[in-house]
C-alpha cells in the first residue's frame, strides 16, 4: 500500500519495519535494545481510557494543555492535502487533529505494537462508544517498529517525500546513543521534501538539569511526577563531550513510567543542521504558551480548565519546536560515518 491507497473495510494496512541489515551498526548493543524494549512495553501495556476515566485523571488539565499545543502546531503548519509522517504516533491521539487539517495521506509509526493496534482501532472508529465518529477523510498506513533504528528512507521510499513530520513527546527516546540520535534526524531529513516542516515537543534539558542541581539528592518532583537520576550522575555534572546516554527515570501519574534521556538542545540543533534541518520559526516552553495567547491564532480553539500548580511544574519541563528542511539537501559523509 502506498499513497494511492483508498481504504478498506478492515482499515489501514499494518506492517513491521525491517531491522537494519547486518553491519549497519544501529542498536547492536543489547543494553540499548533492552532499554528501547522497556519503553515499547510500557506504552503497549497502557490501555485506552473511556471518556469518564480520562476526565478523572489527576493530570487531565495537563493533558488538555499538551493536546492544545499539538493542535496549534498542526493547525499552523499542516496544509490541505499534505502528506504526513507521524513518528512515535502512539495510539493515534492526533488523528482527529490531522483530519481537521484536511491532510491527504498519513503514515504513522510506533515501536509499541499495542499502541499501533489501538491506533488502527481508533482510525476505524471503534475506540470507544463515546468517541465514535465518521470515517477519517485521509488514507493511512501504520507500521510497527523502532523509527530511531530502522532505515525509514528505504521502508518508506514509495510514500515519500513528506510535507510535514511530527514527533510529539518522543524524540528524546532516540538520545540513548549517538547512533540512534543521528539515525532519527537522518530519517527525518531523508523523508521530508525540501521546505518540509518538522514539528515536535520534548523535555527541556536545561530545566531538568537545573531542577536536579537544586534538589538535595538525585530525585525531584511533586504529587504528580518525579524524575530520578542514577548514581552515575551523583556529582550532577555532565561532560560536554558526552551528550548522549544521560538517562533518568521519569514517572508521571496516569501517563509515563519508563526511562528517558536528556537532550542538550544545542547538540540537537547542531546535529539537525548537519542534515540540513534548520530552525525556522520558534522554540518555546510549553507552559509559556499561555491561554492568553490563543486569541492570536485564528481558528485554534482552547479548552483547558485550571491546571494545578503541580501540573504547571510538569508543563515547564517541556518545549515545542518548529524546524524546516532547507533545499538541496546533501547529508555529508562525516555525518553518515558517525552513525556506522
Amino acid at each position: 500500500m502506498k499513497r494511492g491507497y483508498q481504504g478498506s473495510p478492515s482499515g489501514p494496512p499494518q506492517s513491521r519495519l525491517k531491522p537494519n541489515p547486518e553491519g549497519d551498526g544501529f542498536l547492536d548493543d543489547e543494553g540499548t535494545r533492552r532499554q528501547a524494549r522497556k519503553v515499547a512495553d510500557h506504552y503497549s501495556a497502557r490501555t485506552n481510557q473511556t471518556l469518564e476515566e480520562r476526565e478523572a485523571s489527576p493530570i487531565i488539565h495537563l493533558k488538555k494543555l499538551n493536546n492544545w499545543i499539538k493542535s496549534v502546531l498542526i493547525q499552523l503548519y499542516a496544509r490541505r492535502g499534505d502528506v504526513v509522517l507521524d513518528l512515535a504516533c502512539g495510539k493515534g491521539g492526533d488523528l482527529i487533529k490531522w483530519d481537521k487539517a484536511r491532510i491527504g495521506y498519513y503514515v504513522g509509526i510506533d515501536i509499541a505494537e499495542g499502541s499501533i493496534e489501538d491506533c488502527r482501532t481508533r482510525y476505524n472508529g471503534d475506540a470507544d462508544q463515546h468517541q465514535r465518529r465518521n470515517k477519517f477523510s485521509f488514507p493511512a498506513r501504520l507500521l510497527c517498529g523502532d523509527c530511531f533504528e530502522a532505515r525509514l528512507d528505504i521502508e518508506l521510499a514509495e510514500d515519500s517525500p513528506f510535507d510535514i513530520c511530527s514527533c510529539q513527546f518522543a524524540l528524546h527516546y532516540s538520545w540513548s546513543t549517538e547512533a540512534r540520535a543521528r539515525r532519527a534526524l537522518a530519517n527525518i531529513s531523508a523523508l521530508l521534501r525540501p521546505g518540509g516542516i518538522l514539528i515536535g515537543t520534548m523535555p527541556d534539558a536545561n530545566v531538568i538539569v537545573k531542577k536536579l542541581r537544586e534538589a538535595e539528592g538525585l530525585q525531584f518532583g511533586n504529587s504528580v511526577y518525579w524524575i530520578r537520576f542514577d548514581e552515575d550522575h551523583a556529582d550532577k555534572k555532565f561532560k560536554a563531550s558526552s551528550p548522549f546516554g544521560i538517562r533518568y527515570k521519569f514517572h508521571l501519574e496516569d501517563a509515563v513510567d519508563c526511562p528517558e534521556w536528556v537532550v542538550p538542545f544545542h547538540v540537537f540543533k547542531s546535529l539537525a543542521e548537519e542534515v540540513r534541518i534548520t530552525f525556522w520559526l520558534f522554540l518555546i516552553c510549553i507552559a509559556d504558551a499561555s491561554p492568553s495567547r490563543h486569541e492570536l491564532i485564528p481558528g485554534v480553539e482552547f479548552v483547558l480548565g485550571t491546571l494545578s500548580p503541580d501540573e504547571w511544574e510538569v508543563a515547564y519541563l517541556y518545549l515545542a519546536f518548529v524546524l524546516r528542511k532547507v533545499s538541496h539537501v546533501c547529508v555529508n559523509s562525516a555525518f553518515l560515518s558517525a552513525i556506522r
